[in-house]
């Protein structure tokens, strides 16, 4: 088995698998699994997506005309991350740029996470930084958190919904074969209010690329519910398989797949972030269990310092 940090502070209990840095159980302080535990129709938790998200075209970077073939969704979530530090309720994992990386992507990378448990929540911080002393990093990063529909069993799927925080009234973005369409579809969105169903994504993920919100709510009326917050991530991307697996997809990004049409250096790919010569860039997450009345069962606490430091843009 993939090694394994555990974290638990007698509220929240958490694992994160070395391979990929992925968080791969979250259970809540009634011990519910809130996470899909993987399985034969999608076999991950809640991969980390870098340096690319979704597919590039003919799946192969192009850099000063130069080919990298380049896997969906990038390669971070199928390599070991090495542990840095670790305490009862945080750890610190690293990936770096190597020779296998190189082949795919040649920039030289760091991409630190940090996990962090408070009474109700789990603070993730990815920090994405440019050691290179020259050349510009372009890149995507992103995460794909699998969380179990229904969260509790015999709930009906039907009966969930996103509450975000600000209303979505623009136009979506959809994928053919995970490149981006380049036509705009009405939003599913009524106000604030998005209502889970599985024929939702019979035409694949429903891609928010131009997102007014920072938060979104998941829940029933039957039972626990968990509240996503983000900073930094620009897009949102929301998910299930059409053949009806029990998981929803709720995925903060910032970037986007290729356009179908594009054929472009990687560089000038739409929608990355691009840091300078040692720059860095924090993008983050947090994760909150609720009760079954919607609401947080305590306060969030202030981030821990150790995460509040290198705040980005």
């Amino acid at each position: 088995m993939t090694d394994r940090t555990l974290l638990r502070n007698g509220h929240i209990s958490v694992a994160v698998s070395h391979l990929g840095a992925e968080l791969c159980s979250l259970q809540n302080s009634a011990g519910r699994e809130l996470l899909w535990q993987a399985g034969p129709a999608w076999p991950r938790h809640a991969p980390i997506l870098f340096p690319v998200i979704g597919r590039m075209v003919d799946d192969t970077l192009v850099h000063n005309g130069v080919r990298y073939p380049m896997p969906q969704h990038g390669f971070a979530r199928d390599h070991d991350f090495a542990r840095i530090a670790a305490t009862p309720t945080s750890a610190h994992f690293r990936l770096t740029d190597t020779p296998h990386t190189d082949r795919h992507f040649p920039f030289p990378f760091v991409l630190d996470v940090h996990y962090q448990l408070d009474d109700t929540a789990l603070d993730i911080v990815y920090r994405l930084g440019n050691p290179s002393r020259h050349d510009v990093l372009p890149a995507s990063i992103g995460v794909h958190p699998a969380f179990a529909w229904p969260l509790r069993d015999g709930a009906p799927k039907d009966s969930y919904r996103l509450e975000f925080g600000e209303p979505e009234p623009t136009p979506v973005r959809r994928v053919d074969q995970v490149l981006l369409r380049g036509e705009n579809q009405p939003t599913p969105v009524d106000g604030s209010t998005l209502h889970l169903a599985p024929d939702l994504f019979a035409d694949g993920a429903i891609i928010f690329d131009r997102l007014s919100s920072t938060s979104l709510h998941y829940r029933s009326d039957h039972g626990d519910g968990v509240t996503l917050s983000w900073h930094g991530f620009e897009q949102l991307a929301i998910w299930s398989p059409p053949d009806g697996t029990d998981l929803v997809c709720l995925e903060p990004w910032f970037g986007l797949p290729d356009p179908i049409d594009f054929a472009g250096e990687y560089r000038d790919k739409p929608a990355q972030v691009h840091l300078a010569p040692g720059e860095e860039r924090e993008f983050r997450l947090r994760i909150a269990a609720t009760s079954p009345t919607g609401q947080h069962r305590t306060t969030q606490s202030a981030p821990h310092p150790a995460l509040a430091q290198n705040e980005g843009p």
